[in-house]
Parts: C-alpha cells; structure tokens; sequence
C-alpha cells in the first residue's frame, strides 16, 4: 500500500507520522501519479505546526511540490500514462502516489531527475516572481541576495545574475557562499564577518542596492535599509528570522517601497501570471540556465530529519525526500 507523511496534531516534525493509505479511485479529468521525490519547503513546516496563513483541516499530508510518473488517467486532455511531470500541490506531497488534475502537472524539464523537478517550482518560481513581477528587476542593477545559500536565495542569485544584475550574495558560512559564487554571485558577504550594510556600501562605492532580496527578515531587513540606493524596491520573500519593522523614515528619504512577494497566491489571483512565469522556466531549466542545488537527499521515512536541516539551516540549497 502506498504511504504518506500524516499530520493529526499540529507541532514539530517529529510529531508527524508515516502511514499507509488505500488508492482512491479517480474520478473523471484526475491523474494518478507515482512519486518520486518530494521537496521541502519552510511552509511545509510552517504548516505542520500551524503557523502558515493556510492551515488545511486535520489530518493532512505536508508538501506542495513532487515530482514523479502518470501511472493512470481517467478522461483528462493532455496527458498520457508514462508522462513525466512536476506536481504543483496546496498540501499533500509527502507521499508515494499524488491524485492530481492537468492544471496541477508541469512537465518534467528533460536534464533534471525527479529530485531535481521536486524542488524548482516553488523556489524559482518565488525567485521570478519576485524579481521580474515584483522587484522589476533591471540590468546593472545591484541585487543583494539575503540567505543565499538556501534554496530561494540560490535561486535569486541564479535568476537575478541571468536577467543582469551584479549580484551580493549574503550567507553564514563559506560553503553557502562558495556555492553562491558557482551560481554567479558577482560579491560574496558572511553574515559574522563584517556587518553587511557596511559591506554593501563598500561594495557599490556608497550607493546602495538597488533591489533586495529577503526571505530572512528581522533585524537583516532592518539593516538592509540602510544600505539601499534611491529608489530602491526591498522584497518580503519570508521571516525565518523574525518579523522585522519598516522604518518610513528610512524608506521616504530615498524613495524605497517595501514589496511582499506570495508567488502562489499571485497566481491564484492572476492565473496568466502563473502560465508566463512557467513558460520562462521551464525554457531556462531545457536550455541548462537554472537548476535546483540539493544538499541532501533523503528517503520518505526521513521525513523528519528532512525538515530538520531546513530549521537548523543545514542545508545549502534545497532537501528532497526520494521515493522507491
């Protein structure tokens, strides 16, 4: 039978549970896929403990993205048994088969394995939004990169360096950086080195960054406004260091906006958004410009130890949880 991660009660990963589960039959225009791998993602433990903005009645199985094969398909166009694809999911990744509709399924990019398809769309796809929807992103611009050696921040470098940026790329230890700069991080800053905005101004003769990229928050979001350019854009990707605040005094005197980035729920709004952003990566991922860095891969029954190194921020780059 196949299995899945099942959270009853919301708290650590530790208090989530491998269970099996009996295939359901499909109903007309639904999919059946075998999965793979399964990312990991900080909403997916947000989720687990109840902190996410989405909170999915319990029980409910973690993880919005998969990867995998079409095992059987019930009256739903453009798809065949056999196909390779990507699983875009609310919730429900952590697990051997996936019931999914063709809106769900993004081809498989043709140079990536399963683990690796398992881990671009919610990354990337933040990393784009971000950049291109949100920051507008402009050649010559200096994009400065917080927590660059995780999976979005990695995947902003990658982006940010493709659109013509020259990219600072921020991280705690020289490993992260050092697969930053592989990924075409132009400057490189460790967090405990030499307070960033100090190093940020050193770098653009006194100017500033132009756009900043922060999936940390807290006191690297305060800090990044005093190193930012006149008319700077400062994106909220996420908070894993805690909610910072917004000094509008900082802010007016050089014509900065704060801009919250939700590449999911963008979609959800704007589904045209959602097809453009796809269309790109996928031509990026094909013609070998964009790829998923993943750290570790660990088997389903791992689950726990998976999240974990997200939390301890073990990890450089993604986590993915491989199947069979």
């Amino acid at each position: 039978m196949p299995k899945a991660v099942v959270c009853r009660e919301l708290g650590p990963p530790e208090s989530l549970r491998l269970e099996t589960f009996a295939s359901a039959p499909l109903s007309p225009g639904q999919v059946r896929v075998a999965v793979r791998a399964a990312g990991i993602n900080f909403p997916d433990v947000l989720m687990a403990a109840g902190e996410y903005q989405l909170k999915p009645p319990l029980p409910f199985t973690p993880g919005v993205e998969a990867a995998g094969d079409v095992v059987e398909v019930n009256d739903a166009k453009g798809v065949a048994v056999g196909d390779k694809v990507i699983v875009k999911m609310r919730h429900g990744a952590y697990c051997d088969e996936a019931v999914a509709t063709p809106s769900q399924l993004v081809p498989l990019p043709k140079n990536f394995d399963y683990a690796e398809g398992a881990t671009f769309l919610a990354g990337h796809g933040t990393a784009y939004h971000a950049l291109i929807d949100r920051g507008q992103l402009r050649p010559g611009e200096v994009l400065l990169v917080h927590g660059a050696g995780g999976g979005v921040g990695l995947a902003a470098v990658e982006i940010g360096k493709m659109l013509g940026a020259t990219v600072i790329a921020t991280a705690s230890s020289d490993e992260k950086l050092e697969i930053a700069r592989a990924r075409g991080a132009d400057h490189l800053i460790r967090y405990d080195r030499e307070p960033f905005r100090d190093a940020v101004r050193r770098i653009t003769d006194g100017r500033g960054a132009d756009v900043v990229f922060d999936p940390v928050g807290g006191e690297v979001f305060e800090n990044s406004m005093r190193c930012i350019n006149w008319g700077a854009r400062l994106l909220i990707i996420g908070f894993t260091g805690g909610i910072g605040l917004a000094k509008t005094n900082l802010l007016m005197i050089k014509g900065a906006s704060v801009l919250g980035v939700r590449a999911g729920e963008a979609v959800r709004k704007n589904p045209a958004l959602g097809e453009v952003r796809i269309k790109a990566l996928l031509e990026w991922a094909e013609a070998g410009k964009i790829r998923p860095n993943i750290s570790h891969r660990l088997p389903l029954e791992d689950f726990a130890r998976a999240m974990r190194l997200l939390i301890d921020r073990k990890a450089i780059g993604r986590v993915a949880l491989t199947m069979g």
